[in-house]
């Protein structure tokens, strides 16, 4: 959605900003064009493969870019460690990225056979094999149910303890295979694979992705800068409803009773939200991006 995040996030020249999901690099070249001639982009990313990428797009802006192989959850101690003390603007675009979903061998999806990873930082951490074949039966369904919110999540969680023991799994069609025999053919969604819920579960899980949301939404509204701008793109419901909350609970004035005759909490709004209704992609991006269908764009202003 780049007319968007331009329309929302308003780069000018002189301004420091932050993009906290670099990916390809894509937006953060917009916002580099945008604050010429002496705009700063800081960019982070927990995927070193995906900064690689994003060195070679920003390369005409290298006197203007510092790029960190870094979880956006981290950014108070990132911009600490560069000496930035404040932000003109921010964009979180949540979510896996295009590149992700399209390398097999990184287990995001199921269409090509691959390894059954599913890590953006594959330097650290359990991969998705790893808890498909160890948790028990009432922790994966947790994990289906709380994060993909997949309705039979007890009996592919069942299905999947019975069939580990004799061969456990390791490749994304193995798995994506015995979801879609476990449920019922009744009841296989029409649009999408039956799998997709419980991959997306076992990506959020892996990754750790809604507390991270929660932590670098709350910094990147503590970072800004008078009439700085927050942006964030999310595409579950479980992320914007994280991101929703927040910016309301930082716009809200006063919370004292109404009969009180004088306020006496003293709490002031720290934000004018500038999304009233989510942003949605128009028809031209959704010709262009058909994954962008999903994206949902939030914005607020640092009073």
């Amino acid at each position: 959605m780049p007319t968007e995040v331009l329309a929302q996030l308003q780069p000018h020249a002189g301004g420091i900003y932050l993009d906290g999901t670099l990916g390809g690099g894509g937006h953060a070249r917009l916002i580099l064009e945008a604050s010429a001639p002496d705009g700063i982009l800081v960019g982070l990313d927990r995927d070193p493969a995906a900064l690689a990428k994003a060195a070679e797009v920003l390369a005409p802006f290298a006197g203007r870019i510092r790029l960190q192989h870094a979880n956006f959850a981290d950014a108070e101690q990132v911009l600490s460690e560069l000496g930035i003390e404040g932000l003109d603007g921010m964009l979180l675009d949540l979510g896996v990225s295009s590149h992700q979903l399209d390398t097999p061998e990184r287990g995001f999806s199921f269409r090509d056979d691959g390894p059954l990873d599913m890590r953006m930082d594959r330097s650290r951490g359990e991969t998705a094999a790893m808890v498909v074949n160890s948790r028990d039966e009432g922790e994966l369904a947790r994990i289906f149910r709380s994060y993909g919110e997949e309705r039979w999540a007890k009996r592919i969680a069942r299905r999947i303890c019975q069939v580990r023991s004799e061969q456990p799994f390791e490749t994304t069609r193995s798995l994506a295979e015995l979801i879609q025999d476990t449920v019922p053919r009744g009841h296989q969604p029409a649009r999408i694979h039956p799998a997709t819920r419980v991959f997306q579960a076992l990506r959020i899980f892996v990754n750790g992705e809604l507390d991270h949301v929660r932590s670098g939404v709350e910094q990147g509204l503590r970072l800004l800068r008078p009439e700085g701008r927050l942006v964030v793109i999310s595409f579950h419901s479980l992320e914007d409803r994280i991101v929703k909350h927040l910016f309301r609970d930082a716009a809200t004035g006063c919370i004292c009773p109404p009969k009180l005759p004088v306020c006496q909490c003293g709490q002031q709004p720290q934000v004018e939200i500038l999304t009233r209704r989510a942003v949605r992609a128009d028809e031209a991006e959704l010709e262009q991006n058909p994954r962008s269908r999903s994206a949902i764009l939030r914005a607020v202003r640092k009073l």
